[in-house]
């Protein structure tokens, strides 16, 4: 059974970077053919994919964070680290990270992905 875990602050100053890691057990991350994906809800709003890297660290972002968004992994420890820099109160969000079989870039429930973390509020504010 895989499972996810995400970790990292709860609440984040505007203006700072937002970092968050998924830890991933049951399963490795270089595992053919996988996407490892942060998808993000703020509050009232659907769902976001914000980019995911997958199993041979080949990385995607959304067009509408791309200047922002870091994704990286460490093998070793079977986890993978988003980075969002110069954050603002509409980054608010619960953020979760997901395993899939294809690239999900338009996701409508967390449903649509084999697996995925239970979610972490992150809040922006001063």
């Amino acid at each position: 059974q895989v499972q996810l875990q995400e970790s990292g602050p709860g609440l984040v100053k505007p203006s700072q970077t937002l970092s968050l890691t998924c830890t991933v057990s049951g399963g490795s991350i270089t595992t053919n053919y996988y996407y490892w994906s942060w998808i993000r809800q703020p509050p009232g709003k659907g769902l976001e994919c914000m980019g995911a890297i997958d199993y041979s660290g080949n990385t995607y972002y959304s067009p509408s964070l791309k200047s922002r968004i870091s994704i990286s992994r460490d093998t070793s420890k079977n986890q993978f680290t988003l980075q969002l820099s110069s954050v603002t109160p509409e980054d608010t969000a619960v953020y979760y990270c997901a395993r899939s079989q294809v690239l999900r870039v338009s996701p409508r429930q967390m449903g649509e992905y084999d697996y995925f973390g239970q979610g972490t509020q992150v809040t922006v504010s001063s």
